[in-house]
């Protein structure tokens, strides 16, 4: 790493203000490299007073910080990390881009070097050794290494930078990180083999030294180019930030114009083929817009007048026009960057071991090979050079790499494979608790069902009939927009009255339900048949009462996420507010035999508390008003993302679309995730247990403890790898 200098910047437009009072801010940290790091920064910052939250997210080297105003700024907070070595400026994803780059460019130089160099050396060592056999003078055999010092020196002070920079940077402030031991190894067998050399001993480690350097490089460089990879979600939307915006002025000319000077209320001009820059609603125009990235559907939407469009969306055929509601931070895009970020970069229980051991490992590996000198020296006769040469194989093969990847490589594939699909992580935990789940409670009305009641009804239309759809024009009640939605024609009745709760009246004629209507509730529809679904009734001075019957339709793929839930052994209840009718007949139909109806929110929160009791991890799903207190009280939560904004704060999950795959998805990519996080563990222990010995009993040499360590790292980043492929979840069409 680079030097960390202080730099002065102007945070202020960075800064987000919090709903409790707190401001936040997110920093790109250059500099940070291993678990280490992160621990290191952490800790340093949870010392200062008014600090709420500091969590680094070593993927995307993005410091996210939130403090209370008054107590603390970032000025200070900044400088605090840059005296610990790293350097902090604004967090820019298409800076971040770009200094990914130039850094995998770094090192394919250093790479490029470092093998040049090894072969040449290796050459040399060969005609040395092939010497032995063949009587070579010392002196020749003084010159081949002399020569191979003059190639591996340079060599190793060019491709060595990566890590030396890094560990200068921290050693100047009195840290440690990974790679002052691996830098260590390296600069100690090169000394060693220029000691050896000009001694005039038979045996160097030149040819050693560059090929363990060669092959560290190897492993940096593909474990840089995997974590662009697997670079956040968070990130890949916020960089998808439109560059320029058209805006359409009140005498018709348009300019362009920077995104940060679009403010709500201007227009702006969107063409086909344009990616949206901004929330907005329409005002002129119609096209067909890609909002995969917001509901995760694959299907373009048609958008005309009146409809919301969201930035980050592609608009695909026709120019738009659209009135500014918010930019920047405040579009639902950068929302869901921040809800994503928040959970890639939460401190579940898995991350906070790996986090434990990643701070105990520079005391320990730096003992363990200091250890494995002396003993080596106490009771061998092998002499110093072969002892170092082992406690010079421990220092590279006791890197924690493969463990400080094993969680949060899987934690950040795990959330873009569910942005993907259209569904947003909200709670850090929430992936370890939906793994554990194995009871799924349903809300029906706007869970199971679509939540659009549509009217029943066949043939033509009587009188009465228009007269009931010309009384709904005066409410904004779903049953009586349906009602209007349905009707051929309709004529808007005069002096309407709307009583909240119970119907319309205009004079004597009344809209409404039984009661208010004043119709016998006996459980049937006026053609006999009993009733399981939403209704309103017409009722007129000396005539039959006239029922309108509606029904609120199964989403699409509800019998088979249903069954598909069944199948993966999870048992699946109902719990409903609505009439007994109509969530028996749901119950019928998706085949759930545990179901209750008429239940208030007390009522469903005491049943989850029951299966709590009972032993049950419950997973509700739910989007009412009244669900709110179960979604937050059970042991995970997902909410539909057209849900109240009450519903969707309570749940550890959102989900898009029309469809319920995502709730059979979520559990199985989080049960996908939970094995491959235990996986990535076995492997790194597994490879300490066996390798850690091995190097301390001299049997490991420091290339091949080199070449350990990179694969140790690229197995456990392989393993991850596989849960970013985009498969649909299994039974689900």
């Amino acid at each position: 790493m680079e030097s960390a200098t202080t730099t002065v910047f102007d945070w202020a437009p960075y800064i987000r203000e919090e709903p409790d009072g707190a401001a936040s801010l997110s920093f790109l940290v250059d500099g940070v490299t291993c678990g280490g790091c992160v621990a290191r920064i952490e800790s340093a910052l949870a010392k200062e007073p008014g600090v709420v939250k500091a969590r680094v997210n070593l993927t995307a080297k993005r410091l996210g910080l939130t403090w209370r105003p008054g107590e603390t700024d970032p000025v200070t907070l900044a400088e605090k990390v840059t005296a610990l070595g790293y350097r902090l400026v604004p967090f820019d994803p298409a800076a971040l881009d770009s200094g990914d780059d130039q850094r995998q460019r770094f090192l394919l130089r250093a790479l490029a070097v470092a093998g040049f160099a090894a072969a040449n050396v290796m050459l040399l060592s060969v005609a040395v050794w092939a010497g032995y056999g063949q009587e070579m003078g010392p002196v020749t055999r003084d010159l081949l290494h002399w020569v191979s010092a003059l190639i591996a020196l340079p060599a190793i002070a060019y491709s060595g930078r990566p890590f030396f920079y890094s560990a200068a940077g921290v050693l100047r402030h009195g840290a440690i990180n990974m790679d002052v031991p691996i830098s260590l190894a390296v600069l100690l067998a090169a000394m060693m083999s220029l000691f050896q050399t000009a001694s005039g001993a038979e045996h160097v480690y030149f040819d050693s030294a560059v090929a363990l350097l060669f092959f560290l490089l190897v492993g940096r460089y593909l474990d840089c180019r995997a974590r662009g990879r697997v670079r956040s979600a968070a990130h890949h939307m916020l960089a998808m930030k439109a560059v320029a915006v058209t805006v359409v002025t009140d005498d018709g000319a348009s300019r362009i114009v920077p995104p940060e000077s679009v403010t709500p209320g201007m227009t702006v001009l969107v063409v086909a083929g344009e990616q949206v820059p901004v929330d907005g609603v329409v005002s002129d125009g119609a096209s067909d817009v890609d909002t995969g990235l917001i509901s995760g559907e694959t299907v373009p939407a048609a958008i005309g007048e009146g409809d919301r469009v969201f930035a980050g969306t592609l608009n695909l055929t026709g120019a738009l026009r659209l009135r500014v509601t918010a930019v920047g931070e405040g579009t639902l895009l950068a929302e869901i960057a921040r809800l994503v970020e928040l959970a890639e970069q939460g401190r579940a229980r898995y991350v906070v071991i790996a986090d434990r051991a990643a701070r105990i490992y520079a005391p320990l590996v730096h003992t363990l090979a200091l250890l494995t000198f002396m003993g080596w020296m106490a009771f061998s006769e092998v002499g110093w050079q072969a002892a170092l040469l082992n406690a010079i194989a421990v220092l590279i093969i006791t890197c924690p790499c493969a463990l400080g990847l094993a969680v949060p490589v899987v934690q950040v594939l795990a959330c873009g494979r569910l942005l993907r699909n259209g569904i947003l992580l909200k709670s850090a935990t929430a992936l370890e608790r939906l793994a554990e789940a194995g009871h799924v409670v349903f809300d029906k009305t706007g869970t199971l069902t679509g939540g659009c009641p549509e009217l029943l009804h066949e043939g033509e239309w009587t009188e009465a009939e228009l007269a009931a759809a010309a009384l709904a024009t005066a409410s904004r009640h779903p049953l009586a927009r349906a009602l209007c939605r349905a009707a051929p024609e309709v004529v808007a009745a005069m002096g309407v009255k709307e009583i909240p709760g119970c119907g319309l009246e205009a004079g004597a004629v009344r809209l409404g339900s039984r009661a208010f209507t004043g119709v016998a509730d006996d459980g049937t529809t006026n053609d006999g048949t009993a009733g399981q679904g939403p209704e309103l009734w017409l009722s007129r001075p000396g005539v039959a009462p006239v029922c309108f019957a509606f029904s609120d339709s199964l989403r699409e793929d509800a019998v088979q996420v249903v069954a598909a839930l069944k199948a993966r052994g999870l048992s699946v209840s109902l719990l409903s507010g609505d009439r007994k009718a109509a969530v028996a007949a749901v119950a019928e139909k998706l085949g759930i035999a545990d179901w209750k109806a008429e239940c208030t929110p007390a009522e469903k929160l005491d049943r989850l508390q029951e299966l709590k009791n009972q032993g049950h991890r419950v997973m509700m799903v739910g989007d009412g008003l009244n669900d709110a207190p179960a979604l937050a009280g059970a042991f995970v939560s997902l909410s539909p993302a057209d849900a109240p904004d009450i519903s969707q704060t309570s749940a550890d999950a959102v989900f898009q679309g029309s469809r319920l795959a995502p709730v059979v998805e979520i559990l199985d990519v989080a049960r996908r995730s939970a094995q491959l996080v235990k996986q990535n563990f076995a492997l790194a222990f597994l490879y300490n247990a066996v390798t850690i010995p091995l190097a301390v009993a001299g049997l490991v040499t420091p290339l091949l403890a080199a070449v350990a360590m990179s694969l140790s790292s690229l197995a456990v980043m392989g393993n991850s790898l596989r849960l970013a492929a985009r498969r649909g979840a299994a039974g689900i069409s």
